[in-house]
């Protein structure tokens, strides 16, 4: 048996924008997905889940082409499934066993789908723990590697390399394009507002890509991001919390103009503001999920505690370690 743990991640630039070659960057938080696997000898894959924000459940079945019989919706099997396939069919590649099975248990604290990366947490600890529990052990880099070819094939190809190189290696980061690099970060008090929902990825990412066809304005607008990433990189490295946060309201006002924000995340970030935190934005796809503010003090937290349409709201740390290995 191995087991293994992965972190969640925040964006405090560049979401969307990194799609298209502009940089981001990313920062790994103490939220994480926590997988359990054990080889088994008939070759069947048994997934057991219990959070990922689903009732929890257990799948049994024979190969990635056979459907899991269980009673929901095929929307949410491809979601709780597709990267648990993908994660055991990069373990298959890199072991050489082809026909290897698995019983695999995924707990997780991250909401799926919320824009903090949990699918990237699960993929990195699932092909953490499965290639450990046959013998072999991955660097970070190769294990971010495969855990991104999962994610961009579950994803047709609108996946970044961002998360799951953030997910592995903790810290914050910087990605630009194939490059990706630990970049340097001061302590960061960050406070993260949850609407409860998720956004459509895929949908919110393809109305960039249609904006961005159509308006050359909505193409600058994307660069714009890029060039507010890097001199948050600069904010950053001085440790400039007021910087960052002036830097992150300006991203999410060009995010929020590309159509990817939402009435409850606007709330949300509003909110924030008022509260006089340092900066607020979304993370993540948008559409619906989280925001992510800076503020030291506890005004931040009890002024989403009366926001309506803000479910949760908690503190993160930065989650210095990105994959962990646990047994």
């Amino acid at each position: 048996m191995a087991l293994s743990s992965a972190p969640g991640k925040v964006y405090l630039f560049g979401e969307h924008a990194v799609v298209y070659g502009e940089p981001a960057v990313p920062c790994a938080i103490e939220r994480r997905a926590r997988v359990d696997v054990e080889r088994r000898t008939d070759g069947k894959l048994r997934v057991h889940a219990e959070d990922l924000t689903l009732d929890g459940f257990t799948v049994e079945y024979g190969t990635a082409t056979e459907r899991p019989d269980v009673d929901v919706s095929q929307s949410l099997i491809r979601a709780a499934m597709g990267y648990v396939d993908g994660a055991i069919e990069q373990v298959r590649d890199v072991t050489g066993e082809a026909d290897v099975g698995f019983d695999v248990t995924i707990e997780s604290d991250i909401p799926l789908g919320a824009g903090l990366g949990s699918s990237a947490a699960v993929v990195v600890a699932a092909i953490d723990a499965a290639t450990r529990e046959l013998g072999y052990e991955l660097e970070p880099d190769e294990l971010a590697e495969r855990a991104f070819r999962t994610e961009y094939e579950v994803q047709e190809g609108q996946a970044s390399r961002a998360d799951t190189f953030c997910s592995a290696t903790g810290g914050a980061v910087r990605v630009e394009g194939e490059n990706c690099r630990a970049i340097e970060a001061p302590d960061l008090p960050i406070v993260i507002g949850f609407d409860g929902g998720a956004g459509d990825t895929g949908k919110l990412v393809a109305g960039v890509r249609a904006l961005r066809e159509e308006y050359e304005f909505a193409a600058d607008t994307v660069e714009t991001i890029g060039n507010v990433v890097r001199n948050g990189e600069d904010a950053l490295a001085a440790g400039d919390l007021e910087e960052v946060g002036r830097l992150m309201n300006f991203n999410h006002g060009l995010l929020s103009a590309l159509g990817v924000s939402s009435r409850s995340l606007d709330a949300m970030v509003w909110a924030a503001r008022d509260a006089d935190a340092y900066g607020a934005k979304l993370t993540g796809a948008g559409g619906g999920g989280c925001i992510v503010a800076l503020d030291p003090t506890e005004a931040t937290e009890t002024a989403l505690k009366f926001t309506p349409g803000c479910e949760e709201t908690f503190r993160a740390e930065l989650a210095e370690e990105g994959v962990k290995r646990l047994e």
